[in-house]
């Protein structure tokens, strides 16, 4: 977790991560949604509730969905225009 040691303030004692970084914080929301990222296999299609599950795994401030945005937002993950399937994005979709 190299550079993400700087999100050890954000995991509770289950090791989830408890609250998503303030407005300010950007680097370590950035971070925190490379993190989620990495818990996707490439090349394979999720479904959203796949998508919510794996997220949930990670956190425990119950909003996957907010965290499913923000890693669309951010082009970690892409989707189907109706939200149905979703895929880690690979270097060269960007």
């Amino acid at each position: 977790m190299e550079d993400f040691q700087i999100l050890n303030g954000y995991l509770n004692e289950e090791g989830k991560f408890d609250r998503f970084p303030g407005k300010k914080q950007k680097k370590k929301q950035a971070l925190m949604l490379q993190f989620l990222a990495q818990k996707f296999e490439s090349g394979k299609k999720y479904s959203e509730m796949e998508v919510n599950e794996i997220l949930n795994q990670y956190h425990s401030f119950n909003d996957p969905a907010t965290l499913r945005r923000l890693m669309f937002g951010s082009k970690l993950i892409n989707r189907t225009l109706d939200g149905k399937s979703y895929w880690l994005v690979e270097e060269k979709d960007n």
